[in-house]
């Protein structure tokens, strides 16, 4: 057998082009619908011979509202908890906050939609069980069918969100600035929301940023037991059903829609702190 020093130069640069378009079939072949990827061709779905994007564009509405549902409740929830907290720091009122965002954060989400669905559409026929009505047809219907969905997604955000807000309110409320508005006479309402939260809210929200791809992969919990047709529950059908175009598709476009929002969440930085300019890198 011939070494590779002792080929031709011209023999040993065709076997080198015969590898790589080997290696290039091969990666083709493995991964359905990796050439168009940046042009959004995911290929098409093994089960319904359909386009992938068409599919997912389909399921992203019902991911979208739950998805922003959940931080807008969760969000607005925690900081008005962790404000409280810090403020009232060291009494019970700032220790039942506590507990009650440690639990969030510790019981899995799972249990959390099965005791709710137990306790409010079964015990208590409040809100529907499971299903999902577009708000465009009824929203009073779609609002029912959302809260238990949204609640229970954004526990765990919600109990993180409010300790962060607390630790960071704790910390703005010691700082040289704050003593001296107190010092001026502002009144202690103003100083609390005024001052010490916007300059919290920064940390805030590049957490709740970070965040978002856990709430994603929530998502496919939650969808499930409520029988949400959105993007989670259809990747549970496609790796059951071993759609691998499907579920390849699927984490490639939340992937993209995790940077997209980390890229919504710089941006914001100007509008909580006018001094933050993007452009010059302060």
């Amino acid at each position: 057998m011939r070494s590779w020093a002792s080929m031709p130069r011209m023999r040993r640069g065709r076997r080198f082009a015969n590898r790589l378009a080997w290696i290039a079939t091969l990666s083709c072949n493995t991964l359905p619908g990796s050439g168009g990827v940046l042009t959004g061709d995911f290929g098409d779905s093994v089960v319904s011979q359909e386009p992938v994007l068409k599919l997912i564009l389909e399921k992203l509405p019902a991911t979208l509202l739950l998805a922003v549902a959940s931080i807008l409740v969760s969000v607005f929830i925690a900081i008005i908890a962790g404000t409280i907290a810090a403020v009232n720091k060291g009494t019970w009122t700032d220790l039942g906050i506590l507990i009650l965002a440690l639990a969030g954060i510790s019981v899995p989400v799972f249990w959390i939609g099965i005791l709710a669905v137990l306790v409010f559409a079964v015990a208590w026929p409040i809100f529907p069980a499971i299903g999902y009505v577009s708000p465009l047809e009824d929203p009073v219907a779609a609002l029912r069918h959302l809260t238990l969905p949204a609640l229970c997604m954004g526990a765990a955000l919600a109990g993180a969100i409010a300790r962060m807000t607390r630790s960071e309110m704790i910390e703005q409320l010691g700082k040289d600035y704050i003593i001296t508005a107190r010092a001026k006479g502002l009144s202690p309402r103003e100083v609390t929301y005024r001052h010490a939260l916007r300059n919290s809210l920064i940390t805030v929200v590049t957490f709740t940023g970070l965040e978002f791809g856990t709430l994603l992969g929530g998502a496919i919990i939650v969808e499930t037991i409520f029988a949400w047709p959105g993007l989670g529950r259809t990747v549970i059908q496609a790796i059951f059903s071993r759609d691998y175009p499907m579920v390849q598709g699927i984490v490639l476009f939340l992937a993209f829609f995790f940077v997209f929002v980390n890229l919504l969440v710089d941006i914001s930085y100007t509008f909580l702190n006018p001094q933050i300019r993007l452009d010059n890198g302060k």
